[in-house]
Formats: C-alpha cells, sequence, structure tokens
C-alpha cells in the first residue's frame, strides 16, 4: 500500500464570511512542488465568487480518471512493444442525481486517441484490449461509482 497526500490552503483575508459572499478561490500544493490554483466550478458558485481560470474539484476529478487510464495504456501499449508517439483524451464528466438521491459525478466518458509508429501497429481490437486492461488496473476507476466508458478515437 502507499499513501498520497497534498495540501489544500485558502485564506478568507479582509473579505466577509458570515454572508456567503468569500471567494473560493484556493491552491493545491504537492509534494514535488506543484501548485494548482483551485476554486469551486462557475457553475456550482457563480464567477467573481469562483475563480474560472482555476481547477475545479469535478475537472481534477475527470482528469485523474483520464491520465490514470493514459497511464496504464501507456505501460502495457510498452509491454506489448508498440510505441506511441502521442496520447490525447478529451474526457467528459456528468453531474447528476445517482441512486441515492444525491448529487455526484454520474458518468466520465474517456474519449483517447494514441498515435504509434514503428514496426508493431497495433490494429483496432488490440487497442480496444488495451484500453480495457488500463480501465480494469487504474486506481481511480476502481474507486469511482460513476459509470465510465472508454469511447476510443481511431
Amino acid at each position: 500500500m502507499s499513501q498520497h497526500t497534498a495540501t489544500v490552503e485558502w485564506n478568507r483575508g479582509t473579505q466577509n464570511f458570515t454572508d456567503n459572499s468569500y471567494s473560493r478561490a484556493h491552491q493545491w500544493r504537492f509534494d514535488g512542488g506543484a501548485v494548482v490554483p483551485g476554486s469551486s466550478a462557475p457553475d456550482s458558485v457563480p464567477v467573481p465568487l469562483s475563480d474560472e481560470t482555476a481547477v475545479d474539484p469535478e475537472e481534477a476529478l475527470v482528469a485523474a480518471l483520464a491520465s490514470c487510464h493514459m497511464l496504464f495504456f501507456l505501460a502495457y501499449a510498452a509491454k506489448a512493444g508498440h510505441t506511441v508517439d502521442s496520447y490525447r483524451d478529451d474526457p467528459v464528466g456528468t453531474l447528476g442525481k445517482d441512486d441515492r438521491g444525491r448529487t455526484s459525478m454520474t458518468e466520465i466518458v474517456l474519449r483517447p486517441a494514441a498515435d504509434f509508429s514503428g514496426d508493431s501497429i497495433p490494429d483496432r481490437a488490440a487497442i480496444e484490449h488495451l484500453h480495457e486492461r488500463a480501465h480494469k488496473a487504474c486506481f481511480i476507476a476502481n474507486s469511482l461509482r460513476a459509470e465510465i466508458r472508454i469511447e476510443p478515437e481511431f
């Protein structure tokens, strides 16, 4: 087992708090030194109380899933002898009511596209198999209740 940490930090500054007019902008700090601006989603809390240029938790969840899937896909492609030149995903997460009646991420669709080169270029079936393996191995996917669909682009 391993543990993974981050620091999430917000400060009120001189803003009024009890009237709910405070900024939701904050920072995520990671052990490698990366600092990511975070905020509530503008759909949840309107601008200017949200920072639309920052990453909101819903976007971060979708990106974490797509990143985890990609890393396993790349590892399995390399192990199979396929050279991946580029990989791009434009995932979409949907908030809705779940089976408990709670607002949650109900669906995430990954739309990965990979470009290959070299002597061992996988066919469509092999690429789909790589995505199936990556999905089953992805720690984030294994942790979510949302329906996750992988729709590779060829």
